[in-house]
C-alpha cells in the first residue's frame, strides 16, 4: 500500500484534479506542494515520505499534468487560473493554514497566493524561482516545452532525460535518471513511454509574460513576515544568484541555500535542503487545521 491516498476536487471550470494526500497531524498546518510547469505530484513523493507522517503533506497534480484533467482552454494553462485551482482545493478541503512548497511555476503560484490571502499562508520554500527570472532559462523553458516524443523502454527515456538534463545534475547516476523519467513519464495503453502532461501547456507559456503573471514583488511581500526558504541551484539559469539574495533580504525570515554544482531545479532531497526545510519546519507554529 502506498503511504497515500489518491483524491481529487473540481475545478471552477469543471476540471477534475488530482492530488496525493500523505497523512498527518491535524493540529500541524498541511504541507501543500506544488511542482514545476511540466512536473507533477510524483516529484514530491522522496519529500512526502520523509516528512509524513509528522507532517499531512499534500501534492497536486496541476490541471493538464499527471492524474488531472486536460483543460480544454489551453489558454487557462496559467499561473492565475492554478491559483483559483489551489483556492478550490483549499476550500473544499477546509484548510484555512497552511505552507507552501513551490517548484518553477509551482513557487509562481505560491507567490500569487501570498499575494491573495497572506493570512493563510504560515510558510514557504521557493525551489529555484522567483519575481524575475532569467531571459536565457525561459528561452530553454520554450525550447522544449509541448514537444511530445516517446520510448520504448524506461532505459531509453532514462537517457533522454539524462541527455537533456546532464548539466543540470553532474552527479547523477542511472538509477537516478530512470527514478526522474518515471516521474516525468508515463505508460500509454500501447506500451510507448511518454511525457506525462497535455502538450498545449506550451501556448499560453509562450505568450511574453504568461510566465510570470503580475508584479511579482509585489506578491513576494505577501511572504514578508512568514517563515520563508530559498532555495537555489548555484548555475541555475532561471533564478539569478542576485535575485535570490534580494528576495532572502527582504522577507524578515528567510533563508537562502543554495546547492553547489545543480541547475535548474534541485530535488529538495540534499542534505543541506533537508537540513533547510527541518529548520523552516521548526519555527512553524501548531495550529488547528481541519480537513
Amino acid at each position: 500500500m502506498p503511504p497515500y491516498e489518491n483524491r481529487y476536487w473540481w475545478s471552477n471550470d469543471g476540471l477534475r484534479l488530482h492530488y496525493r494526500d500523505y497523512p498527518g497531524p491535524s493540529e500541524r498546518p498541511p504541507i501543500l506542494c506544488l511542482p514545476g510547469l511540466t512536473r507533477n505530484a510524483r516529484d514530491y513523493d522522496d519529500l512526502a515520505r520523509r516528512l509524513s507522517p509528522e507532517w499531512r503533506v499534500i501534492t497536486v497534480d496541476l490541471r493538464g499534468r499527471g492524474d488531472s484533467g486536460y483543460a480544454k482552454d489551453p489558454m487557462t494553462y496559467v499561473p492565475l487560473t492554478y491559483v483559483q485551482d489551489i483556492e478550490a482545493l483549499l476550500g473544499e478541503l477546509g484548510v484555512s493554514r497552511y505552507i507552501a512548497f513551490g517548484t518553477s511555476l509551482g513557487g509562481i503560484v505560491a507567490m500569487l497566493l501570498a499575494g491573495t490571502a497572506r493570512e493563510t499562508l504560515m510558510g514557504v520554500l521557493l525551489n529555484d524561482v522567483g519575481p524575475e527570472i532569467m531571459p536565457e532559462g525561459l528561452s530553454r523553458i520554450r525550447s522544449y516545452v509541448g514537444k511530445s516524443n516517446s520510448w520504448p523502454t524506461w532505459l531509453h527515456a532514462a537517457r533522454a532525460v539524462a541527455e537533456a538534463n546532464g548539466d543540470v545534475y553532474p552527479h547523477f547516476q542511472l538509477e537516478d535518471w530512470l527514478a526522474m523519467a518515471k516521474r516525468l513519464y508515463r505508460l500509454t495503453s500501447a506500451g510507448r513511454i511518454v511525457l506525462d502532461y497535455d502538450m498545449k501547456i506550451a501556448e499560453p507559456f509562450r505568450v511574453p509574460g504568461n510566465e510570470a503573471g503580475p508584479d511579482m514583488w509585489r506578491a513576494l511581500d505577501g511572504l514578508k513576515t512568514v517563515p520563508a526558504l530559498v532555495v537555489r541551484g548555484a548555475t541555475s539559469d532561471v533564478l539569478a544568484a542576485s535575485v535570490a539574495e534580494r528576495m532572502a533580504s527582504v522577507l524578515d525570515a528567510g533563508e537562502l541555500v543554495t546547492v553547489a554544482d545543480t541547475g535548474h531545479a534541485p530535488t529538495l532531497d540534499e542534505p543541506e535542503v533537508a537540513a533547510a526545510i527541518e529548520r523552516l519546519l521548526a519555527r512553524i507554529p501548531a495550529e488547528p487545521a481541519s480537513g
